[in-house]
């Protein structure tokens, strides 16, 4: 135990300190050395912490410091990737610098951002009966793959996030065949693992580190060594991603494309068995038609749709098909390995689909994801909090800490989903003078935001009005991809600043080109409402359409809804109410990032000002000045140089 942590801790921020000595006009604030003594007290004792650090605390040097100091291993989770290689190409070697501390670091993704160059080569010998596009797309991710050194696709800028091509291509448990691929000795996936073993300082996601946790049996087993500091930063994010990975995922995808493997594998190797290909070929009619069913319906909840007789026969039947396939694939057992992997992949995929089938778990919403051509089946679990408790080891420092955890100056909400019972709280304030630096405004006369052929004229009225003040140097943040679309067709014909809509390439590239250009006007949804950093001139303005509560047709927050209901509480105040105050102080936090940042944030709903539940989001946000003038919010955007 490093007793003497607390005052290391003190002297690297004091005056004569190593920060002040690396970072030109480094000013200490008091804020953050109030965190980093409470993150050396929790990793001295081993003690729970949850800290709430508004923007501009400086939280990330305030828990990284403390943690290297200790000489002890460390595994840092954040949940998203943007942060993720921020601290581990940025704020952790400049740390390390500074301290003078020689410790490995690794960067851990999950196994789907990795290329996987078994499944390149594969696609690439299809090519001749490829669409265009994608083939286009596969040539210069393969480009690329000559070039990168990790294999990490959040490095490949040359296609866009939502090309069709990354999915044929990136690694997945699935398509994995292990130590006989070709590529075994090279694989991205592999050597990324390899260098985690090693390393003291590891950088994790929260859906890597909850896989490794929970689901062993995810191709990342014991991956993660058991670390004496696990630090959560963008914690708010943890209860919800804890549902999917406490819950259970089934994607028709993946049956289907282990029913084509199967085909291809009698193509290739077992000509004499026709009856694998027939009865493959059969179970995809079957699953297809009972795709189509279910998107003819559109519902979203399960438990609503087996009441439907027709839907529940071709379920069943679609079932008995699979256990006919499986029990002729046996016979066959032992003269392909590829067979046998393929086969061992779709019992388990068929175990997840009748655990679907059979919805008994009354403790559990049973959800529909509605792809392109795809389905994603989900049991999430109403309360998580049982099982986290399981996951916070005695013997281990839990830290916890976002911009964003309280509900009416309160962290209780937070601590309750994840059933942390005993930790030390705090609340921090930013130190940025928002009352000077920083207009909210809602403006008056907005039609309701349920009423859209009345609020999208308005709200681009708004948006246009705001940018021309602005000089472009403008974020648009939707609740929906809908309104993001409507919007983005009208202002292209009202605005001459270049518009970057979400995508049109990935959210890093886009974020490049808005820095680079200088006056662009961003528009994206949940992706950009969280982990974007732009800082200084380059944004003076957010604008928000909505306040961005859960849709009432989710399955979850209905399951949940109706939990609450039977306990005597009100849903909306317990689930709905705290999950949007967190979600619009993110989007809020995308304006100010720096004590010299000026900004106006505009929310186009009025239910903030007129409903009584208003007040919630109002005590939760930073103290900026208020108007509902959207003349003076144009005014203060016009004085910004």
């Amino acid at each position: 135990m490093n007793d003497k942590l607390p005052q290391q801790v003190a002297a690297t921020f004091a005056a004569d300190g190593a920060l002040a000595t690396a970072i030109k006009g480094f000013n200490r604030r008091d804020v953050q050395l109030q965190m980093a003594a409470a993150v050396s007290e929790s990793i001295v004792s081993s003690d729970n912490l949850v800290v709430e650090a508004g923007t501009g605390v400086g939280k990330t040097f305030a828990y990284l410091i403390p943690a290297l100091l200790s000489n002890k291993q460390i595994i840092v989770s954040t949940g998203s990737k943007n942060l993720q290689e921020q601290l581990f190409y940025k704020d952790l070697p400049a740390l390390l610098m500074m301290l003078g501390i020689t410790a490995k670091a690794a960067l851990l993704k999950g196994r789907n951002n990795y290329l996987c160059q078994h499944l390149m080569e594969k696609e690439l010998s299809g090519a001749s009966s490829m669409d265009t596009q994608i083939l286009d797309d596969l040539l210069r991710i393969n480009q690329w793959a000559g070039q990168t050194l990790d294999g990490d696709l959040g490095g490949l800028t040359s296609v866009s996030e939502n090309s069709a091509a990354l999915p044929l291509i990136n690694s997945a448990k699935e398509t994995c065949i292990g130590q006989r691929c070709d590529h075994y000795d090279v694989c991205f996936t592999r050597k990324a693992r390899n260098r985690a073993m090693d390393a003291q300082v590891i950088v994790v996601n929260h859906h890597l580190f909850l896989a490794d946790r929970i689901i062993k049996e995810t191709g990342f087993a014991e991956l993660l060594p058991d670390s004496d500091v696990v630090i959560f930063d963008e914690a708010h994010l943890l209860p919800d991603i804890a549902v999917t990975y406490f819950g259970q995922q089934c994607s028709t995808r993946q049956i289907a494309e282990l029913l084509e493997k199967l085909i291809e594998i009698y193509q290739r190797e077992l000509r004499d068995a026709k009856q694998i290909e027939q009865l493959s070929a059969r179970c995809l009619t079957f699953l297809n038609e009972w795709q189509q069913a279910l998107f003819a319906v559109g519902d979203t909840d399960w438990r609503r749709m087996i009441g439907n007789k027709e839907l529940a026969a071709l379920s069943w039947g679609l079932l008995s098909e699979l256990a006919s396939l499986q029990a002729m694939l046996q016979s066959h057992v032992g003269r392909s390995d590829n067979l046998d992997d393929a086969l061992e992949k779709l019992q388990q995929q068929t175990g997840k689909l009748e655990l679907f089938f059979l919805c008994e778990n009354n403790q559990a919403a049973y959800s529909i994801d509605y792809g392109h051509r795809y389905l994603m089946l989900r049991i999430a679990p109403i309360d998580v909090a049982k099982e986290c408790k399981k996951l916070f080891d005695a013997n281990v420092a839990w830290i916890f800490t976002s911009a964003t955890l309280q509900i009416n100056q309160d962290l209780s909400l937070f601590t309750k989903q994840l059933g942390i019972n005993n930790c030390k709280q705090l609340l921090l304030k930013s130190p940025f003078d928002y009352a000077n630096n920083a207009l909210f405004c809602v403006p008056r006369q907005l039609a309701n935001v349920s009423n859209h052929h009345a609020i999208v004229p308005q709200f681009v009225e708004v948006c246009v009005q705001a940018i021309e003040a602005a000089k472009g140097r403008t974020f648009i943040l939707f609740t929906s991809h809908r309104m993001l679309n409507l919007v983005a067709v009208a202002l292209q014909r009202r605005v001459s600043y270049p518009l970057l809509v979400q995508g049109q390439a990935n959210k890093q590239t886009l974020l490049k080109k808005y820095r680079q250009l200088g006056n662009a006007v961003l528009l994206g949804t949940g992706a950009f409402w969280e982990g974007v950093d732009v800082r200084g001139r380059l944004l003076s303005c957010v604008i928000i359409d909505k306040l961005p509560f859960v849709s009432p047709d989710d399955s979850l927050y209905r399951a949940r809804s109706e939990s609450i209901a039977m306990e005597g509480k009100d849903p909306f105040t317990e689930i709905s109410l705290p999950q949007a105050v967190i979600s619009l102080n993110q989007g809020v936090g995308r304006l100010i990032r720096d004590e010299k940042d000026r900004g106006v944030l505009i929310l186009c709903d009025n239910r903030i000002v007129n409903r009584p539940y208003g007040q919630a989001f109002l005590n939760s946000l930073p103290p900026m000045a208020r108007t509902r003038d959207l003349t003076q919010a144009v005014r203060f955007l016009e004085q910004i140089n």
